[in-house]
């Protein structure tokens, strides 16, 4: 280093000329504190000022552009808009529901799992869409064959959000499994699989929530007003249920722009 960076950079630990033997060898491992000293600072001296990195432009993995919107929910469709007293009371309710999984959280993960129920690992972004939906809606299947009214094969139509279930996932893949669901409901259409999982997904979620949670609520809730204002069929159930997410969204997790106003 020279003099003058030297003066702009004085040492942390300034370190004097070592008294070592006339057989020292750099190259090999250093047998004392002098030695190994010594090799710091022969290490320093080759290092060059200004290191350029060699990078390949073919390596580098192409991100997603990630497109925020900060519109807020299309209105329902007109008479199906929630009062604002429905509204409370869902709120109320899911309140309750989520201070009675806290409190018993422990006793339902300590709980055996049946035989056939094997929980996808957290980054199984697959496993969990049919894990969650099923094979028939995640392969959008919508006959039954006859031997599959015998009994019910929960591989086929999903599992449901068993609390046994939910109290074994952790913050970390509650938001991965949200995110999952949320990007197949992204170009799916809805169903009451889906619908039961987003709600206990979001009754696991804890609050304040992270950043990336805040965004993938707000994409739920703005998914469902745009299923509910194409809603041709004006199914009251399936409304009534895209109500209910975006509220809880809007009301429950403070997201007050997304919110149906009563009229």
């Amino acid at each position: 280093m020279e003099p003058g960076l030297e003066e702009l950079m004085p040492r942390l630990l300034p370190v004097g000329d070592c008294d070592l033997a006339e057989d020292f060898d750099p190259t090999v491992p250093p047998r004392t504190p002098q030695e190994y000293l010594k090799r710091v600072q022969i290490e320093a001296a080759r290092c060059p000022d200004v290191v350029v990195a060699q990078i390949d432009p073919r390596k580098l993995k192409k991100k997603p552009t990630v497109n925020i919107s900060i519109s807020g929910c299309q209105p329902a469709p007109e008479g199906y808009s929630p009062t604002l007293k429905w509204q409370q009371q869902q709120v109320a309710n899911f309140s309750a529901v989520r201070q009675s999984l806290n409190k018993h959280r422990n006793h339902w993960r300590s709980q055996h799992l049946d035989s056939n129920v094997t929980m996808p690992k957290s980054e199984d972004e697959e496993g969990w869409k049919k894990f969650c939906l099923g094979e028939r809606v995640y392969s959008e299947i919508d006959v039954l064959s006859d031997n599959e009214n015998l009994g019910i094969d929960y591989l086929k139509v999903g599992f449901p959000p068993l609390l046994s279930i939910v109290s074994r996932m952790n913050q970390a893949t509650v938001t991965s499994v949200l995110e999952y669901l949320i990007s197949w409901f992204g170009e799916k259409k809805f169903t009451p699989e889906l619908g039961r999982w987003l709600y206990a997904l979001l009754a696991c979620l804890e609050k304040p929530l992270l950043p990336e949670a805040h965004s993938l609520i707000r994409q739920l809730a703005r998914r469902c007003s745009e299923v509910r204002a194409l809603e041709e069929s004006k199914n009251e159930e399936q409304i009534s249920a895209l109500n209910l997410i975006i509220c809880l969204v809007s009301r429950y997790f403070d997201q007050r722009d997304l919110a149906d106003e009563p009229s």
